[in-house]
């Protein structure tokens, strides 16, 4: 769970010009994306395949490797209903 003070913490020191209401309404949206979105755990044996195959800078995730960054992997969950309109 992402906790709604600190994410606007971080918005009110990111975006010193914003109104309460507009870093409110980013707060909430950011807050609830975990209503939508899943981190996919327990792939990184599937992402390693990924990033030992030679696919140079135009992979995102060798590169981020190559520089030691981390990175997190999620997945937007699909609504049944909306997708099968």
């Amino acid at each position: 769970m992402v906790d709604r003070e600190k994410v606007l913490s971080l918005l009110g020191h990111r975006f010193p010009d914003a109104t309460p209401e507009q870093l409110a309404a980013a707060a909430n949206g950011l807050v609830g994306l975990g209503e939508e979105w899943e981190e996919l755990t327990g792939i990184e044996a599937e992402i390693q395949v990924h990033l030992s195959r030679p696919c140079g800078r135009v992979c995102a995730l060798a590169e981020a490797r190559r520089r030691d960054l981390r990175f997190r992997v999620f997945a937007r969950r699909v609504d049944d209903e909306a997708s099968s309109g």
